[in-house]
């Protein structure tokens, strides 16, 4: 299994993530039910934000380089109503779809993230909507009480994807110059390297295939590994699961001390 999906797949799975997360919400009692992974939202929120967002980057993706993140004027705003619901998420998914496959994977598109290791394009941005979409899909699958692991596939690919893309830059970190690692249980690892020049990932050899230093090992050894499956490995990042869902070794804090990080870019 690879760890980047290629364009098609990636609008597939964006569409299967997107009719996951209706079924979630058609599957609620009530749209006001507080989202345990979100708090600070209700399930009516959480659909809000995936639908306005989607129309939002579908007219970020049109516009090309030009910023334009933002819901374009007149359109349907979220209905109260649960049953009314799916079908505007799916209209949102659908106008997101089509934006991309309009524009093709190497167009260039204006991004919120800019020294980071994912690039401005269309692609990038479709890898990051079906994280986006996957992880909101988890949220609202909590919510009523019928959580899944995310797809393999899926899961795979965000490790890499939230590490090159949300963790990435150029701002020094301000702490001891050190490395994290994440191993996934499906064969594959990444090592998030920090300091003075930044934050930086890269492919490492998977621990059962070559040797790598253990997090108290070595002069290149991490100062913390963390190893799950794929899926837990991307709920864990955004702060979906807890350390204790997955084995780790080493300084558990770092990861406190990187999540509290505010690079300066």
């Amino acid at each position: 299994m690879t760890t980047t999906l290629e364009f098609p797949v990636l609008l597939r799975l964006i569409d299967e993530r997107s009719s996951a997360f209706r079924a979630a919400v058609a599957s609620a009692r009530s749209l006001d039910v507080q989202v345990p992974t979100c708090p600070e939202w209700t399930l009516f929120d959480l659909a809000q934000h995936i639908g306005e967002g989607r129309r939002a980057w579908a007219a970020t993706v049109a516009a090309g380089p030009a910023p334009a993140k933002s819901v374009p004027e007149g359109a349907p705003a979220a209905p109260r109503e649960r049953e009314a619901v799916p079908a505007w998420l799916a209209a949102s998914t659908q106008e997101l779809l089509d934006a991309l496959r309009e524009a093709g994977p190497d167009r260039g598109c204006w991004t919120w993230w800019g020294a980071s290791q994912s690039p401005q394009t269309c692609g990038a941005v479709a890898r990051h909507q079906l994280q986006q979409l996957a992880v909101h899909t988890y949220d609202a699958q909590v919510t009523v009480g019928a959580p899944e692991a995310l797809p393999g596939e899926v899961a795979l690919d965000g490790v890499e994807e939230f590490l090159f893309t949300c963790v990435a830059t150029t701002s020094a970190w301000p702490h001891k110059p050190t490395a994290l690692d994440f191993h996934a249980t499906e064969g594959h690892s990444w090592r998030l390297t920090v300091d003075g020049d930044g934050a930086r990932s890269t492919r490492i050899p998977a621990p059962d295939t070559t040797p790598v230093p253990a997090a108290d090992e070595g002069p290149d050894a991490a100062g913390v590994s963390v190893r799950g499956t794929a899926s837990e490995l991307v709920l864990f990042v955004y702060d979906r699961i807890p350390a204790d869902s997955l084995q780790m070794e080493g300084d558990a804090g770092l990861f406190d001390l990187l999540r509290a990080w505010e690079p300066e870019e």
